[in-house]
């Protein structure tokens, strides 16, 4: 890299002048016109192209995902986009309210080969384009203005002549002055009204202006100022449907079509997760879901997350990134115990509000309508807390543990993910806590049997009776107290000869029904203020009780 990089590269200067910009003040309230290019502009950008099996089952899931405008192909481009087209029309597999667009070069035998691939369709949308752009003009085409313009008008009569060959189809026509964003703003739309001669739109009768960022070149401010300075002097502009086809070379796609729209774009021209050529095409996903997180029905949908990025993974043999906007697998994964508190927090928050708005830390929209679980919202490694450990112990099993007790068994957990390095799973978790509080098959005390009835003592209301098993030996007891677990501790001091002081109690159902189990916690402390803590489970909670103090018991012998 250059110390001075002026020395290699210019700014771009904007060439537009908007001191009365309307678009920052304007809001978005209703999802665009959305068209997937994934079939025709992500197709190109594949090291190896989808085949007609590939393109299908694509196409499949873009009509399950609502696209009613989707690029299906560039039919003079080869005979297997040729033929996908054909394919489509004759085996009747275009939906009545959805649209297939296909793409031409201005090239008068190019447009009729578009035309003949879509003999017989309802409808279509055939999109013709070409480069604008000063360096293009002089470098690419070596053509002035005029002739650039000639190029235009000319393939823009052809496809209007080829389109009166075939009356039965509704044509819907669209021209791209490519390389848009580094045009000059007044020749843009001077060749664009040419077109608009040339074709002559009506309100019922619309066509397409698509203005592309074929590459960004500037912030997505003055992509959107150059949006609304064509809008604002387009002569027809209730006959015309504005659409944008932003790249994403500076890694500012969704801002700047978002920002388009404020500027009074209808239509959005992209791809799902983004592929394209170079950085790629806009992310109609993540603009999708912006809307979605802002109230607004986006019109498509992605009840099954999981399964478009698997179509999408398998079809383009390109993989998601994990951290993806709303479609990574660790996008709703939080490993920071500051993040795993509030976030816990939050659902319990949530719960207690008993309503359907969504307000949750560091989760702009609910996993579960994207058909994710909660699961993976919180998973634990070396930088996680209290909270994400006793997240994991909640949605894995039930258990809502007390503070105290999360703040102990995340010491544990620490321990081990400092040692490993490596993430703690939900099974390690739970075999991790089943050890530590004698939950497994090796508790250090069995309970065989145990009974409580009334003393006849009005000071020591309760009798406890039970055994218990200790290293392979059956140990009787017996004791007293004003309740069960007094009674319990009273008789396991006697036998052990071990004291212990209760200082909390806390017991819920695992799950809801009348089948559920019951879990109980108790914390203790020994004679050197020692804490230690107990855990027990069973199908009674009085048994689960007894099993939670004899768990206390085992850890602070």
């Amino acid at each position: 890299m250059l110390y001075n990089p002026d020395s290699k590269y210019r700014p771009f200067i904007s060439p537009v002048s908007l001191p009365d910009r309307q678009w920052p003040e304007r809001r978005l309230t209703q999802a665009p016109i959305w068209v997937s290019t994934d079939l025709r502009d992500g197709n190109q950008a594949l090291a190896d192209p989808m085949n007609i099996e590939k393109k299908m089952r694509f196409y499949r899931m873009l009509l399950e995902i609502g696209f009613k405008e989707i690029e299906v192909a560039f039919p003079s481009a080869s005979q297997t986009e040729f033929n996908f087209v054909r394919r489509l029309i004759d085996e009747n597999l275009i939906p009545d309210d959805v649209t297939i667009q296909v793409l031409t070069q201005s090239r008068a035998d190019l447009i009729a080969r578009t035309f003949e691939s879509l003999q017989g369709v309802h409808k279509a949308i055939v999109h013709l384009y070409n480069a604008t752009a000063p360096l293009f003009r002089r470098v690419v085409f070596k053509m002035d203005k005029p002739e650039i313009i000639d190029l235009a008008v000319s393939g823009v009569t052809a496809m209007l002549e080829e389109s009166k060959k075939q009356p039965d189809t509704k044509w819907i026509f669209e021209y791209s002055p490519e390389t848009f964003c580094f045009t000059e703003p007044e020749f843009a739309l001077e060749i664009c009204e040419r077109v608009l001669d040339v074709w002559q739109p009506t309100l019922e009768n619309k066509v397409i202006l698509n203005l592309p960022a074929t590459v960004e070149v500037a912030t997505p401010n003055v992509y959107a100022d150059q949006i609304e300075w064509f809008c604002r002097h387009l002569s027809r502009r209730d006959s015309v449907i504005v659409s944008v086809h932003p790249h994403n070379d500076r890694g500012t796609a969704v801002a700047a079509t978002e920002q388009a729209l404020l500027a009074g774009a209808d239509r959005v021209e992209g791809c799902l997760f983004g592929n394209g050529e170079r950085t790629g095409n806009v992310d109609l996903v993540t603009l999708a879901l912006n809307f979605y997180s802002q109230g607004i029905d986006p019109k498509l949908y992605f009840p099954e997350m999981r399964q478009v990025v698997r179509t999408v993974e398998y079809c383009n043999a390109l993989p998601v990134h994990p951290r993806h906007p709303y479609a990574g697998e660790l996008v709703h994964t939080a490993f920071s115990g500051s993040h795993q508190d509030a976030i816990r927090k939050g659902f319990a928050a949530h719960e207690s509000r008993n309503d359907t708005l969504w307000e949750m830390p560091y989760l702009p929209i609910d996993p579960k309508d994207i058909g994710e679980s909660y699961e993976a919202v919180i998973r634990v490694n070396s930088q996680s807390g209290k909270g994400g450990v006793a997240w994991v112990l909640e949605q894995d099993r039930g258990l809502k543990l007390p503070r105290p007790l999360q703040i102990d068994f995340s010491r544990q957990v620490q321990v081990f993910a400092d040692e490993t390095g490596k993430e703690t799973t939900v099974e390690i978790i739970w075999e991790l806590f089943s050890k530590l509080y004698h939950l497994d098959n090796n508790a250090k005390f069995e309970l065989l049997h145990y009974q409580e009835g009334k003393s006849t003592r009005s000071s020591e209301a309760r009798i406890f009776a039970g055994r218990i098993r200790h290293k392979g030996k059956e140990i009787a007891l017996n004791g007293r107290g004003n309740g069960l677990i007094s009674g319990a501790l009273s008789a396991l001091e006697s036998a052990l000869g071990i004291e212990l002081d209760v200082v909390d109690y806390h017991e819920h159902a695992l799950r809801r029904g009348t089948l559920s189990q019951a879990v109980a916690y108790i914390e203790c402390r020994v004679p050197d203020e020692k804490k230690v803590f107990g855990v027990g489970i069973d199908d009674d909670v009085a048994t689960a009780s007894i099993r939670a103090l004899l768990s206390a018991v085992a850890n602070a012998m």
